[in-house]
């Protein structure tokens, strides 16, 4: 009978690890695609939470599920359990094995901040197509810090604008050369804004009254969504805009185009609404906050 039980735990901490495991695989279809480097990386770290969130998930309803089974007393039985004071080498146990875990994801995380180039100047850079298997990597400190396509970013209430210093281009949207380091340089007009696009798996608050660097690099050709990932007011799920990742020459025949128009007021979803709002019935009494005036750009959306 020791035997047999033997057999079943081993069986069962069997099942729950391949059950783990396949857990973690599917996390990877819980994202939209990898866009840029540091999207490869900050999955395979959500891969590995959901992984040992799984087998500690899985691992308690086992344990139960044995002590169930095999640990029933007799339904006659109405005496106290042994009275045990505790267990030091249980309690060492359980005590060691969370502090274990909690450092290995913390550096884990770390080395994934490092990699991104978030903690320290290492640039993380990919030389292969996205549909390759082999990972990103960080560069070393000989790569030429210069060699980032800068763009500036203005965020405001509510729309968001961006600057090619190259060619003096202003648009309503978001071109990048893939394969490519970009550097935006993001600023807020007024309230904080939060520059996100899940398929980057990057987020940046923009303070007012400072300049973020953001850098980062794309890798994958496509159109993506950019939102506002902070309540900047009233129309602020309206403040979004349009992303493209696009070959060199694509993109340099994009910049050309847009540097041979008229600057004009870009079409505005919030300004529309505020403009055209009815006269409501019901006075809250709460000030309704304008928006700002519509970006003048070369390149509308």
């Amino acid at each position: 009978m020791k035997i047999l039980r033997i057999f079943i735990l081993i069986a069962i901490a069997v099942a729950i690890s391949v059950t783990s495991f396949w857990m973690g695989q599917q996390s990877y279809s819980w994202f939209p695609s990898q866009a840029t480097t540091a999207a490869k990386l900050v999955d395979d770290l959500f891969c590995f939470l959901v992984t040992l969130s799984s087998f500690i998930f899985f691992g308690v309803i086992g344990a139960l599920l044995y002590s169930i089974v095999f640990s029933r007393a007799n339904r006659l039985d109405t005496t106290d359990g042994p009275a045990i004071e505790g267990n030091t080498t249980v309690e060492i146990v359980w005590t060691v094995i969370p502090v274990v875990l909690i450092i290995w994801i913390a550096a884990y995380s770390y080395d994934v901040y490092r990699q991104m180039g978030i903690l320290s100047p290492m640039q993380v850079v990919h030389l292969h197509h996205p549909l390759e298997t082999e990972p990103a990597y960080a560069a070393g400190m000989n790569e030429k810090p210069d060699s980032a396509e800068e763009i500036g970013v203005v965020a405001k209430q509510w729309a968001w604008s961006f600057h090619y210093p190259g060619r003096d281009v202003t648009s309503t949207e978001l071109h990048l050369p893939v394969d490519r380091r970009i550097r935006l340089l993001m600023q807020s007009e007024d309230v904080i804004h939060g520059f996100f696009v899940p398929d980057f798996r990057l987020k940046q608050d923009i303070i007012p009254k400072r300049t973020i660097n953001f850098e980062f690099t794309p890798i994958r050709v496509g159109k993506y969504r950019l939102n506002d990932s902070q309540f900047s007011g009233t129309y602020f799920a309206a403040m979004q805009a349009d992303v493209y990742v696009e070959s060199a020459d694509v993109y340099n025949q994009w910049l050309d185009q847009a540097a041979n128009r008229e600057p004009v007021p870009a079409s505005n979803q919030a300004a529309s609404e505020h403009i055209e709002q009815p006269d409501k019935l019901i006075q809250s009494g709460w000030k309704v906050h304008p928006p700002a005036p519509p970006p003048v750009v070369n390149h509308p959306s």
